[in-house]
């Protein structure tokens, strides 16, 4: 899902520009994307797929609805800490309906703007529901974060770092950076307001403790999943090295360059994990093309809970 910049004083033009470009970067990785399997063979590409068990298939997707059950787990507690008077089911629903807005609605509705929404729609405080948004990213990034030492010591330690296609891909990284420099200042501006809405929840520690505590059984979730969709493709990779690589495609696809990272998600993954994880490059790609599928299947109960919403009453006394 996409951050709330919380800047509505865009003019509409800038407006878009900003939606044009995320159109044209989301379809020029969408471009490279096929383009990488093509080289690999489509073919080959979708024996790598079909050759995967089915009771591997349903593991992973059952792993995948369980770590968005932590996703849920991590706001609720957020939320309660703050006072709020919501239920863990309005919660289940709010973040299912956020997850199916951006997976389907990418670029008209973001997900964050869906919960919020549905959260004042319940009577909430808009603030507390802002703020509890924006910690509930703050959470997610830092556990994230943790993980960079090992995805880098994974990258270090790898013996493709050498290759030619390295070299290549590198080149053509570092031909992007000066395009991404100028998004620094407004990350750094960014990361200021996070640590501002952190202040809040500085004074509820078993809430923000909860939070993290959902983060990391929310990755770990995650890295199974992975782990269990290279196992039915016939490879192995410690769990710490999933973890580690999966950091780095994390922050890379939050660049603002696509809509909800779609495309330069799986190219991250397909590279990070083909030429740093020793896994071949059609079995990167499958790798991240049934990732991305998971995630929106998962996200399809949200659809079920969209009406539900529009007919959901709050009454006086406090959520349970």
């Amino acid at each position: 899902m996409p951050f709330m910049n919380g800047d509505d004083s865009l003019p509409p033009s800038r407006g878009r520009r900003i939606s044009l470009w995320r159109v044209g970067g989301t379809l020029l990785s969408l471009g490279l994307l096929g383009y990488l399997i093509s080289r690999q063979g489509w073919g080959e590409f979708a024996g790598v797929v079909r050759g995967i068990p089915a009771g591997y298939l349903a593991l992973a997707l059952g792993i995948v609805l369980c770590s968005r059950v932590f996703v849920t787990l991590r706001w609720y507690v957020l939320l309660r800490s703050a006072k709020a008077r919501i239920s863990l089911w309005q919660t289940f629903q709010l973040v299912f309906t956020g997850l199916f807005s951006s997976n389907f609605l990418p670029s008209t509705v973001g997900g964050d703007v869906v919960r919020l929404a549905g959260g004042v729609f319940l009577r909430i405080d808009a603030g507390v529901v802002a703020a509890s948004l924006v910690v509930d990213r703050l959470v997610g990034m830092a556990g994230m974060a943790l993980l960079l030492p090992v995805g880098l010591a994974a990258v270090l330690s790898s013996p493709g770092g050498l290759n030619p296609a390295g070299q290549a891909w590198n080149l053509s990284l570092t031909g992007m950076l000066p395009r991404l420099q100028g998004l620094r200042e407004r990350g750094l501006r960014f990361l200021r307001s996070l640590l501002q809405s952190l202040v809040t929840w500085l004074r509820h520690p078993a809430g923000l403790g909860g939070a993290f505590a959902c983060t990391f059984g929310h990755m770990l979730a995650t890295y199974l999943t992975v782990e269990v969709l290279l196992r039915g493709m016939g490879y192995d990779m410690p769990l710490w090295q999933i973890g580690g690589l999966w950091s780095f495609s994390y922050f890379f696809s939050l660049a603002p360059l696509t809509i909800n990272g779609l495309g330069l998600q799986e190219v991250s993954i397909a590279y990070l994990y083909s030429h740093f994880g020793g896994i071949p490059m059609q079995t990167g790609l499958a790798l991240a093309v049934l990732l991305r599928l998971f995630f929106m299947l998962a996200s399809l109960p949200g659809a079920i809970f969209l009406p539900m919403l529009g007919s959901e009453r709050r009454s006086g006394e406090p959520a349970p």
